[in-house]
């Protein structure tokens, strides 16, 4: 199966150019985008909450192939992106991207970056972990206090920014439950959100 993968960050942002230009290549090399994953999500959340983990990392089968537009649509950090790409090519999975020219897939070679990507993410993991740990004991030496302070609420929100859009959905009759599912929240989060906001 072929898939197109499209992800823009927020919800105001259209997918369409993505999409056409997806055709376009599709079309240009004798290939039919059996199904579409379209997403308007921050490539910040991780895989398993956004329809990348959900439906295409669950559902994909070794030899299927996916076509994206460039490799940071699959997240917005490297060590995202190397999880991601290891995952889809030890189990097989073809990534095409159009604007990178990357054609990954299940020769030696895919399998050596598949290694390579796998020990990059691990050791950067550990250099943010030490570089953490590093900066919380120097700022605890220098007296500093670490975390918020004792009895304050944070000011930001989960769904913070999105009171318009929010508002204006309302208006055209939406349900609640409807917003908070394509804003990848649960119901009472959005119910505690417009108490605070009203």
């Amino acid at each position: 199966m072929n898939y197109g993968y499209i992800r823009v960050s927020t919800l105001h942002q259209n997918l369409e150019n993505q999409q056409l230009e997806i055709e376009k290549f599709a079309k240009q090399n004798g290939i039919k985008i059996d199904r579409w994953i379209e997403e308007k999500i921050s490539g910040t959340k991780t895989p398993e909450t956004r329809k990348l983990g959900k439906e295409l990392m669950k559902n994909i089968n070794t030899g299927d192939l996916i076509i994206c537009t460039e490799i940071s649509r699959f997240g917005r950090s490297l060590i995202m992106i190397m999880n991601i790409l290891q995952f889809f090519l030890e189990k097989g999975i073809k990534v095409w991207t159009i604007k990178d020219n990357y054609r990954l897939g299940d020769d030696i070679q895919s399998k050596v970056l598949a290694f390579a990507f796998g020990l990059s993410a691990e050791i950067e993991r550990q250099l943010i972990s030490e570089r953490t740990k590093q900066g919380i004991n120097r700022a605890r030496s220098e007296g500093k206090h670490i975390g918020r302070k004792k009895g304050r609420k944070s000011d930001i929100y989960k769904l913070s920014g999105s009171e318009e859009y929010i508002k204006n959905e309302i208006k055209k009759g939406r349900s609640k439950s409807s917003i908070a599912e394509e804003l990848d929240v649960a119901p009472a989060t959005l119910r505690r959100h417009l108490k605070r906001i009203s």
